[in-house]
């Protein structure tokens, strides 16, 4: 997976805008609908810039990747179609979408650790969108709304900050990880 096609050398960078589309109105449409359904009306803001290119499987035609401005900002999960934020998607999300939407607050001393790529536990948790499901992509950041890692909740948000054992989010990358 390619994270910022721009930084590959000239001759990769014609393969890849070769390879990378301009979406259609109805992909771009469908693009609008999963952030929509995912993340709430706050989240569009994120698609608002010109610049959006997709990668698409070269067997089955689907949508693998989505990119904007050279970066990579979302990919899809193959089993359900979810979209999954990359570490450069979380850092715009955090820009462009007002708290509490899709984060999960950690305590400041046990940042370090997740920022490592390490789970958090509920007993960590200040924080959590109540509208966070189990399976959900999550944003873990600190009270400050610095980003630390991105994962896969778990519990539901009301869980995340009601329980004290058990793992809420299963991170899948941290900043340092």
């Amino acid at each position: 997976m390619i994270e910022n096609y721009l930084e590959l050398p000239p001759t990769m960078v014609n393969v890849m805008r070769e390879v990378l589309d301009k979406p259609s109105e109805l992909e771009l449409k469908q693009i609008r609908a999963q952030v929509t359904y995912q993340y709430g009306r706050d989240a569009e803001r994120i698609l608002e810039t010109n610049n959006v290119r997709i990668l698409k499987s070269g067997k089955t035609g689907r949508l693998k990747h989505i990119y904007i401005n050279g970066k990579l900002i979302f990919s899809l999960r193959a089993t359900d179609g979810f979209l999954i934020f990359s570490l450069e998607g979380a850092k715009l999300f955090l820009e462009k979408v007002p708290p509490p939407t899709a984060r999960v607050v950690v305590m400041p001393e046990v940042a370090p650790f997740i920022a490592e790529g390490r789970n958090l536990f509920s007993k960590h948790v200040l924080q959590a969108d109540k509208n966070i499901r189990p399976f959900e992509e999550v944003i873990v950041v600190t009270p400050e709304d610095t980003l630390v890692a991105i994962g896969k909740a778990i519990l539901t948000g009301w869980e995340m900050t009601s329980f004290k054992r058990g793992i809420a989010v299963k991170i899948r990358k941290g900043i340092r990880g």
